[in-house]
């Protein structure tokens, strides 16, 4: 039967000990990691959330103490009362490993089953069975650490912002389903039957009624929805850091996130990065790193040879440039050495990017290349001088008539370059401004021009006449901050403009009765004076993922959904029942899949 704690106060957690402690009676609560038995003296470790610490029962404990520390096993929840002591053999791996609890009392406050996977630092077990039993997975000392990171930095942020002005106001999780762009999750109602709130994709809309409300500097980490495919550093619901700023203009909000940033690694990882933040126009950012989130950690840059391509009796290239395309290259130091097989990888990876394929040179005294033969001497000394190429290096060039796929997939791939020859120091941070990006982006399927951030983005004002004549070249006051090659956050200087705002929507396809329809409270609060304001939202779980080195962000939620959006721990998304169906007016219409069986497949695809 299960003890209680009655009469016990744990006096501290285990690493929170210190050597003024010697020789006193404390009181620790926690886990057991594991029990050694040695007949007449029985070692216990005790864990709790900062740590370990090793209780010892002896001849000169009581024998109800001997007798219940016996019976312990892994993941039985103690409470151990005793004198700290010195430890004969100290254990210079742990941070308590001077000291020992030498047991005068132990209560079992709860036994445990065998757990489905041992609860310790780096263990190699199936993410799917994490996820399953993701409460005990927290258990581990890994994951309590980031736990206790991502709530260092999330009181940090609340603190920096107050201490700015900002006012912490927190905006509804449930709406009105706007066409901004990623999929709503919606909640039918049932008061009003057949109409449905929307989970918030972002407080965009909110965040500038507040503005116009007269709030003036906003923040709130707040909760967000997006019903869309998953990946490594995307969940269905997701935190950010969310501010906005009347009377403002951009540099305004770039200098107080940079000031934040700058802080928050000084605080979190004793080391800032460099100041102020590079910053690259989108133009400059696509045109030299194939990305509008480079990483700046390495080099590898890209390199255009569409003239000296022309020069060349290649057909592939003069394919690409007829079309109106590019050929570009990337210089890999040292990468001569690499076999033919890694270079064929490579030219497989850039596939999956609609690239068609991947040419390569490699200078040497005698030259090795898949397209050498077409390339004359006269070539190869252009190639070496335009790239900057030397002997041992290799060219890696990608051709295609859409430049847009010359630049993504050199994009990419100079990241798994990088990332596979060990180009940069993980532990190093680079992070930069990308600004002045394109307003719109042409839609192809649509037929029409499509917002490229939302539609609330103020164009550069000299752009401005550009919307009646050439929308496509109009550059919006938007700026992202980008971090070791992830986006880390983006934000604008808002349309605070009825008529602008309007014009913005008739160029997005919205009729004048749409936008009202869609947007009829902002529209009406912009006929009662709007100050000009603009913001910026960090994603707060792949801030969190950046600073404690991981590249997944399931890692840093407490209780993540995999790549089907399920929960594999609590099973859900789940049925319910037929009563509250009807209470809110829904027939469901099955296709017939057998749902428990995709949930099963779920956890095998982890």
């Amino acid at each position: 039967m299960a003890e209680t704690i009655q009469g016990l106060k744990r006096s501290c957690r285990a690493a929170e000990l210190s050597e003024t402690m010697l020789g006193q009676e404390l009181t620790l609560m926690g886990w057991c990691q594991k029990q050694r038995d040695l007949g007449g003296l029985i070692f216990i470790t005790l864990r709790d959330r900062s740590g370990l610490l090793q209780l010892v029962a002896d001849d000169d404990s009581p024998a109800e103490v001997r007798e219940k520390a016996a019976r312990v096993r892994s993941e039985y929840v103690l409470a151990a009362r005793g004198v700290l002591r010195l430890r004969e053999a100290p254990n210079p791996e742990m941070p308590t490993g001077l000291w020992e609890l030498h047991l005068q009392e132990l209560r079992i406050l709860s036994e445990a089953k065998t757990p489905p996977f041992y609860i310790e630092e780096g263990v190699e077990v199936k993410e799917s069975l994490r996820l399953q039993h993701r409460y005990l997975d927290l258990r581990r000392p890994d994951m309590q650490a980031v736990i206790k990171l991502r709530s260092d930095v999330s009181n940090f942020t609340r603190h920096f912002f107050e201490d700015e002005g900002f006012l912490d106001i927190e905006t509804p999780m449930m709406g009105k389903s706007t066409p901004e762009g990623a999929r709503d999750y919606l909640v039918p109602s049932r008061v009003f039957q057949g109409r449905f709130f929307a989970l918030p994709q972002s407080p965009q809309l909110y965040k500038q009624l507040l503005m116009t409300a007269g709030c003036d500097r906003y923040f709130q980490i707040a909760r967000c929805f997006r019903d869309e495919d998953l990946r490594a550093d995307r969940q269905p619901e997701f935190s950010q850091i969310d501010i906005e700023m009347s009377f403002v203009d951009r540099e305004d909000v770039m200098t107080m996130v940079e000031t934040y940033l700058v802080e928050l690694l000084r605080k979190i990882k004793g080391q800032a990065p460099d100041e102020p933040f590079l910053r690259l126009t989108w133009r400059e950012a696509m045109e030299r790193y194939g990305s509008d989130k480079p990483d700046l950690r390495f080099g590898l840059e890209l390199c255009d040879i569409s003239d000296l391509a022309a020069a060349m009796d290649f057909q592939v290239f003069a394919q690409a440039l007829a079309g109106g395309g590019s050929v570009r290259l990337i210089t890999v130091p040292g990468g001569g050495s690499m076999t033919r097989k890694e270079i064929d990888k490579l030219g497989e990876f850039v596939k999956t990017y609609k690239a068609k394929g991947l040419a390569w040179l490699a200078p040497a005294q005698e030259w090795r290349g898949s397209i050498l033969k077409f390339v004359g001497s006269e070539s190869r000394d252009a190639l070496l001088e335009r790239s900057g190429a030397a002997e041992g290096d290799l060219l890696l060039i990608v051709a295609d008539p859409d430049n847009r796929v010359v630049l993504d997939a050199l994009g990419h791939l100079r990241a798994e370059v990088a990332a596979k020859r060990g180009l940069f120091d993980p532990a190093t941070d680079k992070l930069l401004w990308v600004t002045d990006f394109p307003l719109l982006e042409w839609d192809e399927d649509a037929g029409r021009y499509s917002a490229m951030h939302h539609p609330f983005t103020m164009p550069m004002d000299e752009d401005i006449p550009l919307l009646d004549t050439d929308p496509g070249q109009v550059r919006a006051k938007a700026y992202d901050i980008v971090m070791n090659g992830y986006e880390l956050g983006g934000g604008s200087i808002r349309i605070h403009d009825r008529d602008l705002q309007n014009r913005m929507f008739g160029l997005l396809g919205f009729t004048e009765e749409a936008a009202y329809a869609n947007f009829s409270f902002l529209l009406d609060a912009f006929s009662y004076g709007v100050p000009p304001h603009g913001g910026l939202a960090i994603g707060l779980d792949r801030l969190i993922m950046l600073l404690a080195g991981l590249d997944n962000i399931r890692e840093v939620i407490a209780f993540p959904k995999v790549q089907t959006s399920a929960d594999l721990m609590t099973q859900a998304p789940g049925e319910v029942s037929r009563k509250q169906l009807d209470e809110l007016g829904l027939l469901i219409e099955t296709s017939g899949t057998d749902q428990d069986a995709s949930m099963e497949a779920a956890k095998e695809n982890e």
